[in-house]
């Protein structure tokens, strides 16, 4: 092996995954870098054998590393992320120091030739990388590097944010969460809908609860003046006396000029004084009127003061914002960061998570519901085209029925049943001996465990519940005829419950101003959205879906804590 000779990096290249070159043996260059990614060898039907020959470069990070031969060589399990198998790699001790490669969480950039693995040692491996130049070394002291070998728990690696991507199971959930994404544009970009980028700060709370994060400069600007109060004092009243005398006295003095018909330029020479002393006074006034902590007017907090002089929050949904370009747009959507500033530690809830919203111009319930499973439906069938290897590593070590659970999904019309239908079935599972947690009664909002049944175990598929008390629900959903229940569906699936929740939503400007009185919200902060009402009303209808619920249903993880690159929840916004 040390007598093979490096390809120059020029001849160096990725290896594409084209159709028409999955079953071949060509190697083609890469765009933007001169390393092969290990999915363009490995992700082959062939698994990387018809590459046999092949001169490549590849980098990435080593899972583990043995030498044999008594340190004649080593074998390094190295994954750069593109997929969740490993490359094998050989080294021969006459080409690099081999104790410098063999740590987990080493780095390492080689070049070298694909070769076909020797028969009968029950490799899995199709094809293996003998290395003939190493071309860079990252190295890592095992004695302090957090990620071992061994498996940590997924709470364990929450303390390890910055780098728990690196294990099989977090950049198996990256891919997946990335697929989704790409998932969803592809759906609403082939569906006609445009995307629109809704604020984070917004001066609107979408559903009423007042769990909002705020948004101020307030405390800062305080803290800032406290401080500097401390270093320099304010004026005394004596003070702000001597700056009224010298104003008085340099009017006096210009009084005199003009009175003794003095030049012209000592009578502005003396003006310009008095300019001067009036704007020191000035000064001196504005700084005596400072005061230590937040500012006041009748007892509030004087928000015009702030820095968008008023009010300003995180969001908690990009819908009502979205809806103005869905009226004037017709099919929109957004996809973005919403916030709760709900104090809540179970494995269901994030401070930071992310929400797919679409809003349909002109479209009914029915027709909101419809896009929403068909939105659901090109999600898992997504997955199940373009990430069936990370599918197959979570089922193996998470959730076995999560690919099947897809699978059902993607082929499976959803069943609906009306919110009343659906207590009724519930209400008869109690009489018959069900337990429940929580009481089932017409008027409750379904908990999970009720929606888990109903799906899992009832019709074991997904459901569609719709028309709910409006007690329940925001004050933006359509009123029904009935008077008790509005035009609102929720998307309940196996494993999570609700996915989704949407609404036709309430396009009679005189129904929606009764159902903010009657909820309690001011009109004020809302007339935006009521010219919405005002000026062309029309008929439209959404939806908003948990990105991380999402992931959670595919993939069967446990916690949503997991499903996030960065999860804030109370106490903990790490990095």
């Amino acid at each position: 092996m040390g007598g093979d000779i490096p390809p120059p990096v020029d001849q160096l290249a990725a290896v594409s995954l084209t159709s028409d070159e999955a079953s071949s043996s060509t190697v083609q260059k890469a765009r933007f870098s001169d390393r092969v990614r290990i999915q363009s060898i490995l992700g082959r039907p062939d698994g990387g054998a018809g590459l046999a020959g092949q001169k490549v470069r590849i980098s990435g990070w080593v899972k583990t590393g043995r030498e044999q031969g008594k340190g004649a060589f080593a074998f390094l399990e190295v994954n750069d992320g593109s997929c969740p198998a490993n490359l094998q790699v050989m080294v021969d001790a006459s080409v690099s120091d081999l104790s410098k490669l063999i740590a987990t969480g080493t780095c390492v950039t080689v070049d070298g030739c694909l070769k076909l693995p020797p028969e009968g040692k029950g490799t899995k491996q199709k094809i293996e990388l003998s290395v003939v130049e190493v071309v860079d070394v990252g190295t890592v002291d095992p004695g302090t590097y957090p990620i071992p070998k061994t498996k940590l728990t997924l709470e364990r690696l929450r303390e390890f944010l910055h780098l728990r991507a690196r294990t099989n199971s977090i950049s198996a959930i990256a891919r997946i969460r990335h697929a989704l994404a790409i998932a969803t544009h592809t759906f609403f970009d082939e569906e006609g809908f445009l995307y629109v980028q809704t604020p984070i700060i917004t001066t609107s709370d979408c559903e009423g609860a007042g769990e909002m994060f705020q948004v101020t400069t307030l405390i800062s600007t305080t803290e800032k003046l406290e401080r500097e109060l401390i270093e320099n004092p304010p004026p005394t009243e004596a003070d702000v006396e001597a700056a009224r005398v010298v104003v008085k006295e340099r009017g006096e003095a210009v009084a005199e000029l003009k009175a003794a018909k003095a030049s012209k330029e000592a009578i502005l020479a003396s003006v310009a004084e008095l300019n001067d002393a009036k704007a020191n006074l000035a000064a001196t006034e504005a700084r005596s009127r400072l005061k230590p902590g937040l500012p006041k007017v009748d007892g509030k907090i004087d928000y015009s003061q702030d820095f968008f002089g008023r009010q300003a929050f995180l969001t908690v949904s990009g819908q009502l914002q979205v809806e103005t370009y869905a009226c004037g747009l017709s099919d929109v959507y957004t996809f973005g960061p919403t916030f709760r500033a709900e104090n809540s530690h179970t494995s269901r809830h994030l401070a930071e998570f992310w929400m797919v919203e679409p809003e349909l111009a002109f479209a009914d319930l029915e027709d909101d519901m419809n896009c929403a499973e068909a939105y659901v439906k090109y999600m898992c069938k997504w997955l199940l085209e373009k990430r069936y290897d990370d599918m197959e590593l979570m089922a193996k070590n998470f959730d076995k029925g999560c690919i099947d659970r897809l699978k059902l999904v993607a082929s499976t019309p959803f069943g609906r049943l009306t919110y009343t239908e659906a207590i009724k079935i519930l209400e008869e599972a109690v009489a018959k001996g069900k337990k429940f947690d929580n009481d089932v009664e017409w008027g409750i909002d379904l908990a999970s465990e009720h929606e888990r049944y109903l799906t899992e175990v009832v019709f074991q598929k997904p459901l569609i519940v719709y028309n709910y008390p409006k007690g329940i629900k925001a004050f933006y959903m359509r009123l029904n005829d009935d008077g008790k229940t509005v035009a609102a569906m929720d998307v309940l699936v196996p494993k999570v419950g609700e996915l989704i929740g949407g609404s036709q939503r309430e396009e009679r400007i005189d129904v929606i101003m009764e159902r903010l009185e009657e909820i309690g919200l001011p009109v004020e902060p809302y007339e935006w959205y009521l010219d919405l009402r005002r000026y062309g009303t029309a008929k439209h209808s959404g939806f908003g879906l948990g990105f991380e619920r999402m992931v959670l249903f595919a993939t069967g993880m446990d916690n949503i804590r997991d499903v996030i690159p960065f999860p804030r929840y109370p106490g903990r916004a790490d990095l």
